[in-house]
């Protein structure tokens, strides 16, 4: 617990001059009596102000009033400690002149070596290493970090050379079992990892969590860095030890597409799974990266492959009402029939989560599937191939047939004859059920009558058939022919729209 210091406002105005350099305001309140030695709420006197400043003539002042020279503050930093931190040289070899403990350190164990490096003081480091004693290079701190560790997770490379010029030694490790080429990856600083490269580090050390520098640059997004790495020959395929997660987990856990592209091209396993059983593909979808998404698929990645839940890519789209990547999975070809643990299949999942254009879309994939594989000699570049899409239809060709099918659902069907039809139409029992979880009252059969028609239409149309044909004979099927003759003077009282359905 901290004890709350009242500080003079005479006290105040002498730290407020050493900081600025005042030594006229200092002397002012030297001869008025002010306690040289005074300290702030965090234990700080006038020559920690003065020291970190780098106010030399402050310093030399405040020494020959013997303030004492190596007061800590409330983190352990003592006036020469903030000389190294900031790069003071001057300072540090008054201090030490004047007596200062060389060997100091402050609560996180950082030495002069330490506050120096991690700042990118060269000067203030050539004078720690070549005229001061003792002075350990592999140092560590509390956290198990030497100065080759510091200046490499800051970035400082000038820092870094030295270092490697005066004999660190590189491949010790911190706490968390980082090397320097660890912490460069993890904060993407180039050219120190260039450096250390250089120096023949192995670039497929892993540390505490079992990453690689690789694993730590493509979480942090830095694509440079893991371009580097990968020129070094790094293992692009190592998986973390605990979690079992790939580079290409992290780029797509974040949505680095550009990270993920350049793990592609250097061959890294898009279908390996981590501890979930998760594929980089589950993580995309869960993390709604669209464009990762469609970067896998691109590359003709696994979509069928459960992870720990037995979900696959699709029964996460479908939870969570994802239609843009649901359809690119559907159109990319997908198992439909794999059930999750709780024996659910991805429109069983679409269907419970009241996701029902999702679930149109996956009985629309699940029919033309089947129209597909009964039609292996259609061709590959027909208008099928080309425009095939499982989303409502908007579409002006389609308007006529469309309205045509909205009366015959609201208005002339009978409650269970929207079923007949989707029998007659081999819709499966699943199709039904999934259509019949949207519930909106004692009416619903009208939009289950609606969705059923729609579905069937999308079919007709990828098949190229004629609608109203395909009405009339259905209706016909169901013992209804008055409505089929209806339907058919209706239809074709509008000469041009659903006979264009032929054609499309």
């Amino acid at each position: 617990m901290y004890i709350f210091i009242s500080v003079l406002r005479s006290e105040t105005d002498f730290h407020n001059a050493a900081k600025t350099n005042n030594i006229e305001k200092m002397l002012q309140l030297i001869k008025g009596g002010v306690d040289v030695r005074v300290k702030n709420s965090v234990d700080r006197t006038a020559l920690h102000w003065a020291a970190g400043a780098g106010h030399e003539q402050a310093v030399r002042l405040l020494l020959e009033h013997d303030v004492p020279v190596d007061k800590e503050d409330r983190f352990g930093m003592n006036a020469l400690l903030l000389g190294a931190w900031f790069g003071h040289l001057r300072v540090l070899q008054i201090l030490v002149n004047s007596g200062a403990k060389i060997n100091c350190e402050n609560k996180n164990g950082l030495n002069l070596l330490h506050c120096a490096a991690q700042r990118g003081h060269i000067q203030v480091m050539e004078f720690i290493m070549e005229d001061l004693e003792n002075i350990k290079i592999d140092k560590l701190d509390k956290s198990g970090k030497t100065a080759f560790h510091l200046a490499a997770e800051h970035g400082k490379l000038e820092a870094v050379e030295f270092l490697i010029g005066s004999g660190c030694q590189h491949n010790l490790r911190d706490k968390d079992n980082n090397t320097a080429l660890h912490l460069a990856a993890k904060n993407g600083h180039t050219d120190v990892l260039q450096k250390i490269l250089e120096i023949g580090i192995d670039p497929n050390e892993r540390n505490v969590g079992g990453m690689t520098a690789l694993h730590l640059a493509a979480e942090g997004g830095y694509l440079d860095c893991v371009k580097i790495l990968l020129d070094a020959e790094c293992d692009v395929n190592v998986q973390t030890e605990e979690k079992r997660m790939s580079g290409l987990h992290y780029a797509a856990l974040h949505g680095y597409e550009d990270i993920s592209r350049i793990l592609i091209d250097a061959g890294i396993n898009i279908n390996a799974v981590n501890h979930q059983n998760c594929t980089t593909l589950h993580i995309a979808v869960l993390q709604n990266f669209l464009f990762i998404v469609k970067l896998l698929i691109d590359c003709e990645c696994d979509l069928d492959i459960p992870d720990y839940r037995l979900q696959t890519p699709l029964h996460i789209a479908a939870e969570h009402g994802r239609q843009d990547m649901a359809e690119m999975i559907l159109i990319a070809g997908v198992n439909l029939k794999l059930q999750d643990k709780q024996g659910k299949t991805s429109l069983d999942v679409a269907a419970r989560g009241n996701h029902i254009n999702l679930a149109d879309m996956i009985i629309k994939a699940d029919r033309f599937y089947k129209w597909e594989k009964d039609n292996l000699n259609s061709d590959s570049d027909s208008w099928v191939a080309r425009h095939l899409t499982f989303r409502q239809d908007h579409r002006l060709e389609t308007q006529h047939i469309r309205s045509v099918i909205w009366r015959l659902a609201t208005k002339y069907l009978k409650p269970d004859e929207w079923k007949k039809l989707a029998h007659y139409w081999k819709f499966t029992d699943a199709h039904i059920r999934a259509i019949e979880q949207q519930w909106t009252g004692p009416k619903s059969f009208r939009d289950h009558g609606h969705r059923i028609l729609l579905i069937w239409l999308h079919g007709v149309v990828m098949a190229g058939e004629n609608p109203v044909k395909g009405l009339y004979e259905g209706l016909v099927g169901i013992d209804r022919r008055d409505l089929a003759e209806s339907i058919r003077r209706k239809a074709n009282a509008d000469d041009t729209s659903p006979k264009k359905c032929t054609v499309m």
